[in-house]
Order: C-alpha cells, then structure tokens, then sequence
C-alpha cells in the first residue's frame, strides 16, 4: 500500500502492531526524547503522544526506526523501480520502436513522475492558518540537556534567486520565539548554496518547512543525490505517483498538499545568530556557531494536524535505518554517476561523512586511484574524511569482510593517500579548525600481498593496557589517555613496530576490547575520534614528492582534548522516566 501521507502510513503501522499510543501527559523537555530512545534501542515500535504538555497537537517519533518499518512505508517497488531503470539504459540505447515497446511498463511508471496541481478545496495543508505568533503552540522537542528547543525533521523548501531549481533539504532548527528559528545550512547543502545566492545579490532568501506528508517527501529530503536533481521529483519517483501540490493562497512557493504543517517564511541576507549546542547524529553536542535566521511569516496545517519529529545521538537511530534504505535505492545509479564505481557505501554507524568505501573497477594499474579521486569530487562525497577502495566483490555494509579483503592487498608504499588541509564537514570536530580537516583514501586492490594473522601471540607491549583483535590484520589496542600521553603512538612505534609488522592495521582507542565484537560501536568510535593528517602513524619516506609509509600504520582514535562531549540524559529525566514507565504503556 502507498503511503500517500502520514495519517496513512499510520494506519499501515497499527494494523501491524508496529505503532502505540501514549496519552498521559509527555512533556517535549527532555521527557518526551528518553522515552523515545529507550524505545528505539529496544527496536520497538513507532510513538503516538496524544497528550503533549503546552500543546494541542500530538507528536509522532520513531517511525523509521527499524529496517521493517522503512519497508512499510516504501515498500519494494521504488527500488525495483530504480533498477529497471537502469537496466533500461542498456537496452532503450539505440531506442527502437521494439525496445521502446519492450519497455512499455517502465516508461508507463515514469510518466506517473512529477507533481499535480490541487485546488485549495482539495488540499488537506490549507485546513488551518496562523499568522499572528505562528510557532506557539507546536510541541517543539528539547532533546537533549544541553539543547534548546529544535525542529527536528523540517524538511526544508528552497528554490535558486533564478529559478532555476528547487532543493529539498532537511536541516535542523532552533527555536528562538514565536517568530524565529535557526536555519542550519552546512557548506555542503543545497539549500545553503540558494542562500548563498541570494546574499550575493543582496536578497533574502524565502523557505517554506514541512512537517509530515508522505513519507517518500521524508526520504527525498536526505537522499545525497546531485544538487541538480529536483527533489520533488525524487519524492513522487518514490511515491511511485505524482506529488500533489496547491498554490499557497498568501503567495509565495507550492505547498505539499498532504504535509501536516507548512512553516513559511523567509532568510535574511547577512544576518546570523547563534545555534547550538545540539546533539547530533554524531553522538556528541555540537559546537555554538552562527547560522542563519528564519523569520516566519504564516504557518498552515491540517485541522488535526500531528507533529513529527526524530531524537538523534549516538547510532542506531532513525537516520541509520533510513540512509540503509536510500543507499540501496540509489545505490544503482552509481555506476552512471561515477563510471568505475561498482557499488558504494556510507557508513550510517559513524554519521556517514566519516567513512565511505567503495568496489572499483580495476581494469588498469592505479585505475582505482583515479575513481578515488572522482568520488572525493562528487557532491556531498566530497567531505568523505576516510575512503576505503578494493576492486573485490566484497558486501561493502560488512566492514570486517571489507577490511580483512583490503589489508591483505594492500600495499603500505603506495596505497595510503593522506591529504592535508581539505574540507570538511561542519559537524567534523577532529580538526581545530571550522569546516577544514583532513583525508586519507586506502586502497586494496589485486590479489592478496600477505596472510593475515588472526590471533596476538607477540606478548606484552609497552606501555599497552589491552590488547584485542577486530579482524584479521586489524589490532586494536589500548593505554593511557590521549590527555595524559599524548605521544603514546609515537612511543608505540618506536618501541614494538618489529613485532606488529605481521599486523597491517593498529588502533589505538580508550577501551579496545569494549567495541571489536560491534560493528556499530567499532566504526562509530574509530572513524569519529581521529583526523587522518594528525592522528594516522607510521615510519616514512619522501620520494619524487611521494609519502612511502611502511608497515604498521597506527591510528590514534582516542578522545582528544577539545573534542564534544558524549550525549547522555539527565540522571533526573532518567529516573522520572524509570518511575513512570509502566504509567506511559498501560
């Protein structure tokens, strides 16, 4: 069944048991946001909260918080879909009148792609309109302790100063007052690249927020395609039908008919306030910055309209379930995108952004570097801090099987690229420096170069606590502090890299044997804690410009000074959520 809204995807998600109710008094301060992430890591069900205190709307949480939910709401046919697709540019390519017929279904489905045009009659949005205080009264969350209040799931609507295209982004906002929030654009992000025009001609920039709607509107909104690709156009592909949209009667851009809210406004040029802290996707808060300012104008919703919203922190979450589902949707088009690419993979455990890895073709020596390089230049790939390359057929969501493939390739003289003083992403914090940083890309390709060991048998090292073994060829291990030895992986070198020269990989983390048995704990405290240029190890040589670096390479993934602070809930908000537990699902 088609998810045409969000009161329908609902409707999917009691019949299947996957939905409760909790109608004694929530508050959205911090209260509402434990529930959900005990819920959520019990892999439990989605969250209806009619009784939200200071507000008349219910909230909604944790709709796609597991692998099964996100199949209910999009189901098969998008991804089945995006492969014919592809198969078509094969068989479409000369398009003859036979292939053009053998293709009749295909090309049927796509002409159900694009957008319709509702009268105001028939739009659910226009059901309700504020303009006087327009954000009081909508149970805006606070997360986390440290947190103000943030719309967590805007999906935000812009369009060029041209008119050229539209983008569709999901952006934080901080709520200031009834009349402003913040608007977290990244450098990276459509939407900030809109406002980035209109500031150089000295304009503001108008934004419409919507909350709700079909779930593909969701999905469309944090789908890393081209900036170019129009995202309602992406979200009716999902749909699988035409997106209904209506004129806003006050002017200004298309509304999502079926969205539960329509937050309207505009961005001043040339005016910023601070944002943050927040817990992010990440695991940790965010650093206080200056974003741009969202000045709201009118907002329309449904008459029973529902507020949804997500808690994000430390993976899994929401995003992790949701961003497994759009890399196997547009996982196809890849090879299109970037030819010589044959599958690729973020990793959703470390915030995505940190670690990529991708299967090559290989048909030339060093061919896999130069795709390298074209994946570090596309889109949001771009700020990719560490990627991984193999020419194997390896499932690149198994990060073991990928590593042990890559390590017993890989050449420690030619194999390891690190560059320094690159771009990065704005919730990176390995760098001391906003929005710069660091990469490194690691290549395995060929047939294997070494036998892997499996097992330490090399006895004690100096100065090391514990030692632990991820995967073959990949040692994690651990010691003192970063803030109490801060030169520990250079002592580690010095003192026993000819006794770890069997061993391609070494980590140095705070708990090593806490994370090798868990995927999700590994990479996520691995890939979050390190920037290449300033905590990746090894004896070297300088050649024709070349870095030579030899066996092993030491990485220091320990919490450095400066670095976010864990997310973790008030013990008070534990406790009232301990005491009443039984109170929220009687």
């Amino acid at each position: 069944m088609v998810s045409t809204n969000l009161r329908v995807f609902l409707d999917v998600l009691r019949r299947e048991n996957e939905l409760i109710e909790i109608s004694v008094p929530v508050d959205p301060n911090l209260e509402l946001a434990e529930i959900h992430r005990r819920v959520i890591d019990e892999q439990g069900p989605a969250l209806l909260f009619t009784n939200v205190i200071g507000s008349a709307f219910p909230v909604v949480t944790n709709l796609f918080g597991t692998k099964r939910r996100v199949e209910l709401a999009f189901g098969t046919k998008p991804e089945q879909f995006m492969k014919a697709v592809i198969n078509a540019t094969n068989t479409l390519l000369p398009p003859t009148p036979q292939a053009l017929w053998g293709e009749r279904s295909l090309l049927f489905d796509l002409l159900k792609v694009g957008t319709k045009k509702l009268q105001p009659n028939q739009a659910p949005i226009l059901g309700g309109f504020k303009r006087d205080h327009p954000l009081a009264g909508l149970p805006v969350l606070t997360s986390w302790q440290e947190d103000g209040p943030f719309v967590t799931m805007p999906l935000v609507y812009t369009e060029h100063p041209d008119g050229r295209h539209h983008h569709l982004g999901m952006y934080r906002m901080q709520v200031y007052d009834d009349l402003t929030t913040g608007m977290h654009w990244h450098i990276h992000k459509g939407g900030g690249a809109h406002y980035h025009e209109a500031e150089q001609r000295e304009k503001p920039l108008p934004a419409t927020v919507f909350l709700g709607g079909p779930p593909a509107l969701t999905a469309a909104a944090i789908a890393p395609v081209p900036e170019l690709l129009p995202k309602l156009m992406l979200a009716s592909l999902i749909l699988g039908q035409k997106l209904p949209m209506v004129e806003n009667p006050h002017g200004g851009h298309r509304l999502a008919a079926e969205a539960e809210f329509a937050i309207c406004g505009v961005v001043p040029a040339h005016t910023r306030r601070a944002e943050g802290p927040f817990g992010y996707h990440l695991g940790y808060d965010s650093r206080v910055l200056d974003f741009p300012i969202f000045h709201v104008n009118h907002v329309w919703h449904r008459r029973d309209a529902i507020y949804p919203a997500t808690i994000v922190g430390k993976p899994r979450q929401e995003d992790y379930f949701l961003g497994e589902f759009l890399q196997r949707l547009l996982g196809p088009v890849m090879p299109l995108a970037m030819p010589g690419v044959q599958s690729l993979w973020t990793y959703a455990e470390t915030g995505f952004h940190p670690l990529t890895a991708a299967v090559v073709r290989e048909s030339y020596s060093r061919e896999a570097l130069g795709t390298a390089f074209r994946i570090l230049g596309e889109g949001q790939l771009s700020l990719t801090k560490f990627l991984i390359i193999t020419d194997q057929p390896v499932e690149l969501a198994n990060f073991k099987q990928l590593l042990e493939s890559v390590l017993e390739r890989f050449d420690p003289g030619q194999d390891l690229l690190i560059f320094n003083q690159t771009s990065q992403g704005t919730l990176d914090h390995t760098d001391n420096q906003l929005n710069r940083g660091s990469k490194a890309v690691l290549l395995g390709t060929g047939v294997p170069v070494r036998e892997l060991p499996r097992a330490y048998a090399a006895g004690e090292l100096p100065e090391i606590k514990d030692i632990a073994v991820y995967c073959g060829g990949c040692l994690v291990v651990s010691g003192a502090s970063y803030a109490a030895e801060p030169e520990l992986p250079q002592r580690l070198l010095a003192n026993a890299a000819s006794r770890l020269t069997d061993w391609p990989l070494i980590i140095l983390v705070d708990e090593a044997s806490a994370i090798v048995n868990d995927q999700t704990k590994f990479l996520w405290t691995v890939f979050t804690c390190f920037n290449p240029a300033s905590d990746m190890y090894a004896a070297s040589q300088v050649k024709h410009h070349h870095i030579a670096y030899e066996l092993p390479i030491v990485i220091d993934a320990r919490r450095k000074p400066g670095h976010p602070a864990e997310l973790f809930p008030r013990e008070d908000i534990v406790g009232l959520v301990d005491r009443r537990w039984k109170e929220y699902f009687a």
